[in-house]
């Protein structure tokens, strides 16, 4: 999916280069790009997602994202291309930002490049990328061209790049749009120099020093809160120039509902956490103000058509899908910040060391070792533990998390050693997702009580790649069935995370909402026959219209 989106870049890419060359910078290639664009932008935002959830789910350190540098390259793309589908808006309709869009566009597709690169290069040390490879110099050398040559091309254009209208007032959707954009431009600045920051401080000081996460949040936290705040202002706002009676009239009951949701927080003892409470006002903000647009553009359609509620809303969005497909992807923006600012806030973690019969209590839950479980296979062999979580005295799941190990090559090792100490290990969690809460388990055996058996098999067998695979699987599994007799103590890492649940499915939403507006529009219905009255909708319901 990552591959499908940095590549899909290419093409409003080379459309943008092309409009450069032959000074033909209207938005007509805007407009022919913008389902290119807009599927490059889901395809990369699918492959960040299931990026986080594998490395929640197999990784066995806890969480979704770590800032890793090729984490990173496949976000900065992601959020220049954000910013271009709402920018690109703008030229459209009033003219404005060409060199905005046009340097958006050729920054989005240079990052894609870029993404490659890390991958690729080895400059940068990353579980994802191949460390021994040959094409850095090759994508550098493309890099500073692809670069070179669009800075040139938007220096020379830039008189034909004038706008051709001015921002009409602060207090428009125009304004709230340019407030994103820069929002997102700033959010990948952060990301691209915390990325690069070992490089940079290397070429300075000789010295290469990284960054942590921390340092990410620090600048990220109030960035993500101002964009969620922003994706609820944009769509309530009025193009051109909000009246004072315009913006009391949109953003009363948002604002309203937000300083409720805000006193209820702090009650529930949320406002220990300032920035995850500003973080949720913000959202139930933005969730307010775009169910109150999507249920006045209902109710009006319900007025001139007497249809039911939810084929209105149906009928609705498909006579516009760009404009409320971006409506749902704003709320499941919300959404997945929501589960973020939740599960980074309030989770609950414990690293302990238990025997079997043994417990611990995280969260409010009693976790507790009932037995060892040895699991073997052709490929691998798992130690894990069968564990019982319970909850005022009631067992509400039983995981199992494991800890496999492959052989390491038999050139490298002939022993029946290979199978177990210098076996490359993964983690399989033991995960009990919630709507409210995740209970997520790790474990990393201790495998010492395995040595007897070990040096005994050695001296019985001392090349085991010798005999038949048959009998090398068979003396594995009969020494791994020994941990399971009289097991060391395992350490174990248990999470009880909030909310991280809504971060999948504020996924899910936004490539629901990306795919409504990326769908052809239906065909245009024939006209009425003669003779048939239309339906006219009541005054206030088309003076509600006209506003909209």
């Amino acid at each position: 999916m990552l591959y499908t989106g940095y590549t899909l870049f290419s093409i409003p890419f080379a459309f943008a280069l092309g409009a450069l060359v032959t000074r033909r910078l209207g938005a007509d290639w805007i407009a022919a790009t913008r389902r290119f664009t807009l599927a490059a932008w889901l395809c990369l935002g699918i492959g960040i997602m299931l990026g986080a959830r594998w490395s929640y789910t197999e990784l066995g350190w806890g969480g979704y994202w770590s800032w890793d540098p090729v984490e990173n390259a496949s976000l900065l793309p992601w959020l220049t291309g954000t910013a271009l589908l709402h920018s690109a808006m703008i030229q459209e309709k009033r003219g404005m930002l060409k060199v905005w869009n046009v340097s958006l566009v050729l920054a989005t597709g240079i990052l894609a490049v870029l993404g490659t690169f890390l991958v690729r290069s080895g400059i940068l040390k990353s579980i994802h990328a191949f460390g021994a490879s040959t094409l850095g110099t090759p994508f550098l050398v493309f890099i500073a061209l692809l670069i070179a040559v669009s800075v040139w091309l938007v220096v020379s254009r830039a008189p034909q790049l004038r706008s051709e209208h001015r921002l009409d007032s602060l207090l428009s959707r125009e304004a709230a749009f340019l407030f994103n954009n820069l929002v997102l431009v700033a959010m990948a600045f952060v990301v691209f120099w915390g990325t690069f920051f070992p490089l940079i401080s290397e070429a300075i000081t000789g010295r290469e020093t990284s960054v942590g996460g921390p340092w990410f949040d620090r600048f990220i936290v109030p960035l993500a809160i101002g964009l969620v705040l922003l994706s609820g202002i944009g769509p309530a706002i009025a193009w051109r120039r909000a009246t004072v009676a315009n913006v009391r009239r949109n953003f009363a009951l948002p604002v309203g509902c937000t300083l409720a949701a805000g006193v209820a927080l702090i009650v529930a003892g949320v406002g220990s956490r300032p920035a995850a409470l500003a973080l949720f006002c913000a959202a139930a903000f933005a969730f307010v103000a775009i169910g109150q647009e999507l249920w006045r553009g209902t109710r009006a359609r319900r007025a001139m058509r007497r249809e039911a509620v939810p084929r209105a809303v149906i009928a609705l969005v498909r006579r516009n899908r760009r404009r409320y497909g971006g409506y749902v992807v704003h709320i499941g923006i919300a959404v997945l910040f929501v589960g973020v600012a939740a599960s980074s806030a309030f989770q609950r973690s414990r690293d302990v060391v238990l025997r079997p019969g043994q417990s611990a209590r995280v969260g409010g839950y009693d976790v507790r070792w009932a037995k060892p479980v040895v699991l073997t296979d052709r490929e691998k062999v798992r130690f894990g533990a069968d564990m019982v979580v319970s909850k005022d005295g009631r067992t509400v799941a039983r995981l199992r998390p494991t800890r496999a190990l492959f052989p390491t090559p038999v050139d490298e090792d002939p022993r029946v050693l290979r199978f177990f100490n210098r076996g490359d290990p993964t983690s399989e969690v033991g995960l009990d997702p919630g709507p409210t809460r995740d209970i997520w388990i790790s474990i990393e055996p201790v495998l010492s009580n395995l040595n007897p058996f070990l040096q005994l098999a050695n001296r019985i067998a001392p090349d085991i790649s010798a005999l038949p695979i048959a009998k090398q699987l068979a003396i594995r599994d009969r020494i791994a069935r020994e941990w399971v007799k009289n097991p060391p103590p395992a350490n174990f890492r248990i999470l009880v995370s909030p909310l991280v649940g809504w971060i999948w499915a504020g996924g899910l939403i936004v490539a629901l909402g990306a795919l409504i507006a990326i769908w052809p529009p239906p065909r245009a219905r024939r006209e009425a026959p003669a003779g048939v009255a239309p339906r006219v909708a009541p005054e206030p319901v088309v003076g509600e219209l006209t506003r909209a």
